[in-house]
């Protein structure tokens, strides 16, 4: 069965992933008022790691071979020991929507690293779409922050989407050769030991810790990681990469109204037209900046 021309399985799979991954932000804002950045970090890739590895114990999946581990080391760092502190880190200052939509710009960036790794070509529309990106994840950091400075966190969170950039990029040929479960088990369990720095603290809090908070951190752990990345993987997988983070434009929009029903967010007016501006970008750059 065929959905807008792609299999109905994998219509389904990004479909998953954009409501867990826009949920995520909610459930890491509910996180930090109990726990660092650093320890929402650690439970969620903890939780994701042990779902993972029972599931890995069960089936028995294969290893990386050794020529490979390099790849790996670098997408678990990337993807998830970097893009999720440095989120959360931006998140201590940026409310639940407005990560989402500087993280929204990483389709951008993705582009970008396509171009120069992978041989596809952007038109000059392609730099123009990029152009206004850049300019609308601004626009959200002001809109942020206080007055015209930039908010640190919203820096962070956009070093976070030039991670998983490079990762969604980098993971593309390994998808095909080890399948999306268990490349994104590897990069997970990188990912995990990475932050394993911030176990004494995790542990410390998590007696003192209110009930609702830790069940948020098991919901991280279990849904937005470790059932969405692979979720996304195997759509990522099975499509054209241009397309296939063409449907995390959607994540913003999802994420403001879960933050809405959820922490009662009322988003700036700097930061819904700077919105705005940075999702007309990315549409720009995977529509009228690809080469046909």
């Amino acid at each position: 069965m065929k959905v807008f021309g792609f299999d109905a399985l994998v219509v389904a799979a990004l479909s998953a992933t954009v409501f867990l991954w826009a949920s995520s932000y909610s459930a890491i804002r509910v996180g930090l008022d109990a726990f660092g950045p650093g320890e929402v970090a650690l439970a969620r890739l903890a939780v994701a790691s042990l779902v993972l590895a029972l599931y890995a114990l069960a089936v028995r999946m294969r290893l990386p071979d050794a020529r490979d581990l390099p790849a790996v080391l670098l997408s678990g760092f990337l993807a998830f020991g970097v893009y999720h502190v440095a989120l959360n880190y931006g998140q201590i200052t940026v409310s639940a929507g407005a990560a989402s939509i500087l993280i929204g710009t990483a389709p951008i960036f993705t582009a970008l690293w396509a171009t120069a790794f992978l041989g596809e070509r952007l038109r000059a529309w392609g730099w123009v779409g990029f152009a206004m990106g850049l300019l609308g994840a601004t626009l959200v950091s002001v809109g942020e922050g206080v007055g015209f400075g930039l908010d640190p966190g919203a820096l962070l969170i956009l070093l976070a989407a030039i991670c998983v950039s490079v990762y969604f990029v980098l993971q593309k040929p390994y998808l095909e050769k080890y399948g999306a479960l268990p490349f994104t088990t590897y990069s997970i369990w990188v990912g995990t030991f990475i932050s394993l720095i911030f176990l004494p603290s995790l542990v410390a809090r998590a007696g003192s810790a209110p009930g609702s908070t830790l069940v948020s951190m098991l919901y991280l752990g279990v849904f937005p990681t470790a059932l969405g990345y692979v979720t996304y993987a195997y759509a990522f997988s099975r499509m054209p990469a241009s397309r296939a983070v063409s449907f995390l434009y959607l994540i913003p929009a999802v994420a403001y109204l879960i933050a809405w029903l959820w922490l009662g967010e009322v988003p700036a007016a700097l930061s819904v037209v700077g919105g705005g501006v940075a999702l007309s970008g990315v549409v720009i750059v995977n529509t009228l900046g690809r080469q046909r």
